[in-house]
């Protein structure tokens, strides 16, 4: 299920933040998860189940939803948590503006297209 951040969650999303290739230190964590709390165009989703496992960052920009960051817990993934964050995602932002990925997400979101399309021919 997907859930929006709050303030509370904070480690936890750091956490899981943590684990993309282009947060490389805390300092970037951390001005990351300021600009989630004060901008109102960013928004950060975190998937839960029975424990929080996952995350995603929107950024609202020029009309458009821009995933700028995907991140599972890494003894979680390959098992379409990403996927199903993507699709609900699209499914929150589907009436407001279309989704669409940044130089970060982009081939993630290519593949999660691609496994969508396949799995319904």
């Amino acid at each position: 299920m997907l859930i929006r951040y709050k303030k509370s969650f904070e480690k936890i999303a750091m956490g899981l933040l943590s684990f993309m290739p282009e947060v490389s230190d805390v300092k970037t964590l951390q001005e990351i998860i300021k600009e989630y709390d004060s901008n109102p165009d960013w928004n950060l989703f975190l998937w839960k189940e029975e424990d929080i496992l996952g995350a995603v960052g929107v950024r609202l920009e020029d009309g458009k939803a821009v995933i700028q960051h995907v991140s599972v817990n890494p003894s979680h993934r390959n098992t379409g948590i990403g996927r199903q964050m993507i699709h609900r995602v699209r499914d929150h932002f589907k009436n407001e503006c279309d989704v669409c990925a940044d130089v970060a997400t982009e081939s993630f979101i290519e593949k999660c297209d691609e496994e969508s399309a396949s799995s319904q021919l």
